[in-house]
């Protein structure tokens, strides 16, 4: 998948099967074939949701004896919390600024004024 880090981890985590399964290994790693149990798919289509978030760096595989378990990546989680403060933060500056106009208008202005004569309401 093409794109920026963050594009990527978004564009992964788009998918709700793939959310569940970042939720799930946030709880502990899990193998394939557990990830795929509470799924009507095949394993081989938990593989290929795997591979999409291991492409985003959200999710890693290793090796452990017979078993390969997946990992959650938790630092990924970083890049896209800092994304989204940085929005939050122009977004609450903004409210604000507008609270602040608010405050400062008058109490008894009529904010629309009343229509001439000949004109349509």
């Amino acid at each position: 998948m093409a794109g920026d880090p963050l594009s990527r981890v978004f564009a992964a985590l788009a998918d709700p099967t793939r959310r569940d399964m970042v939720t799930r290994l946030a709880v502990a790693d899990a193998t394939v074939g557990e990830l795929a149990e509470p799924y009507d798919v095949s394993v081989q289509a938990v593989s290929k949701h795997l591979r999409v978030l291991e492409d985003a760096g959200l999710v890693s595989r290793s090796r452990d004896a017979q078993r390969r378990p997946v990992h959650l990546e938790a630092e990924v989680f970083d890049l896209m919390t800092k994304w989204i403060e940085r929005y939050r933060r122009q977004a609450e500056e903004r409210y604000r600024r507008l609270d602040d106009v608010l405050r400062d208008m008058p109490d008894d202005v009529d904010p629309l004024p009343p229509p001439q004569e000949g004109q349509q309401s």
